[in-house]
């Protein structure tokens, strides 16, 4: 999610206007209008303090890098499209066949 995205939806969510929010964090209208907008990209302590005036709390933590979806990509775009195409009729079988043993 950009920081544009995260402070229009924290607002919207906390049912402000960007008037209300600029007031409530201290800041410009127009510097909220450039933010949401993406024309420009505000400090992560300015967005923290923005989602905060929202009611909102920015929680960011750091996790281990996963390179398995980038590998399952590599994998199929190495593969014909003929062969993507069997695989995933495959799938759609597979899947169809759990469903129908369900009900």
């Amino acid at each position: 999610m950009t920081s544009a995205r995260l402070i229009r939806e924290a607002r919207r969510r906390a049912g402000l206007s960007q008037s209300d929010l600029a007031v409530r964090a201290g800041k410009a209208p127009s510097a909220i209008s450039r933010w949401e907008s993406g024309r420009s990209k505000p400090s992560l302590e300015t967005l923290r303090q923005l989602t905060a005036a929202a009611g909102f709390d920015l929680v960011i933590s750091l996790a281990p890098a996963d390179a398995h979806d980038l590998a399952l990509v590599r994998r199929t775009l190495a593969q014909t499209p003929d062969r993507r195409l069997a695989e995933m009729v495959a799938a759609v079988r597979a899947l169809d066949s759990m469903v129908r043993s369900l009900g």
